[in-house]
């Protein structure tokens, strides 16, 4: 007599599915931070991306919240001399080179922890990046609140507003710029924006210990709070009628809005500044980018102001 089937399902249920995957991941990753010394809280969680896929070259890894792990034996020695600031080293146990001697010797100068790690660790932390044996975390950066941007010193004030820059190079460079004209800052949107990672801490030049970066979760709202504080918002598009040199209102607070390069600034941007402003440009050249156009516009606003005083 044949046995009778069991009802059920017909299928065996993945290891994700199941009640206990949860609480088992948990207790790994807890066991794990306690070999490694990586910190497991809110604040300080790894960045890492959501794709699942290995990473095909070495470099930054980042995710929208928490620390930023820069990869690989160049990316992690130029970071670091380019004085980044750093939470710790990772370095796989037997790995050493010039360059990684070198990111040693500059992350004790520095006083950046090391931390000895197995290549399966450095695996997990990274999502199976190249990371050639050595990683370096970068703190996530405190980003300041648009208000505090006009508590800074900066007579009259200057406030650099980005709309739609989403190189954090070209983050960088405009605050380089910002250190050199006396901007009171740079702010950037919480959503679609470049935002301060390792890429723009080494185009700034170190700027960004001394040039705050705020961000607004609505930047139209935070302009029309600046203009209800008394400051004029110009915004540099090739749309403008007028040439940034020409700009009589450079003289008192100023809000300066970059768009991004061929796309210009949104239309609700637009709308909400008080003026459109351009940079002369011979018929050669359709744009330019928004690193070059803010120092330019940043330069000509100086000049206006060091000529009125």
């Amino acid at each position: 007599m044949a046995k009778r089937r069991k009802k059920g399902p017909s299928h065996t249920l993945k290891a994700e599915d199941r009640h206990w995957y949860g609480k088992r991941q948990t207790a790994r990753a807890a066991k794990s931070a306690t070999r490694t010394g990586t910190p497991t809280t809110a604040g300080t969680t790894r960045r890492t991306p959501s794709s699942s896929a290995p990473a095909e070259r070495t470099g930054r890894r980042s995710a929208p919240d928490g620390p930023e792990l820069v990869t690989g034996r160049n990316p992690v020695v130029e970071a670091l001399r380019a004085g980044i600031p750093a939470s710790a080293l990772y370095v796989m146990t037997g790995a050493s080179d010039d360059r990684v001697r070198e990111s040693i010797k500059l992350a004790t100068d520095a006083g950046v922890p090391l931390l000895e790690a197995g290549r399966t660790e450095l695996d997990r932390m990274t999502d199976r990046a190249v990371h050639q044996g050595i990683v370096l975390q970068v703190p996530e950066y405190r980003y300041a609140h648009p208000d505090d941007l006009l508590q800074r010193g900066g007579t009259p004030q200057l406030v650099v507003a980005l709309d739609g820059v989403t190189d954090p190079r070209n983050l960088g460079a405009i605050v380089r710029s910002a250190a050199a004209f006396g901007a009171n800052g740079v702010l950037v949107p919480e959503r679609r924006a470049a935002g301060v990672t390792a890429g723009a801490w080494k185009t700034s030049a170190g700027t960004l210990a001394s040039v705050p970066v705020a961000r607004a979760t609505n930047l139209v709202r935070a302009l029309k709070s600046y203009q209800s504080a008394g400051l004029f918002v110009a915004g540099l598009d090739a749309r403008g009628a007028v040439g940034v040199g020409d700009l009589e209102a450079a003289s008192g607070p100023l809000v300066l809005v970059v768009g991004s390069e061929g796309k210009g600034l949104s239309r609700l941007v637009a709308e909400t500044c008080d003026l459109l402003i351009n940079i002369p440009m011979g018929p050669n050249a359709e744009s330019l980018n928004a690193g070059v156009a803010a120092g330019i516009a940043m330069y000509e606003i100086s000049s206006r102001r060091r000529r009125r005083s």
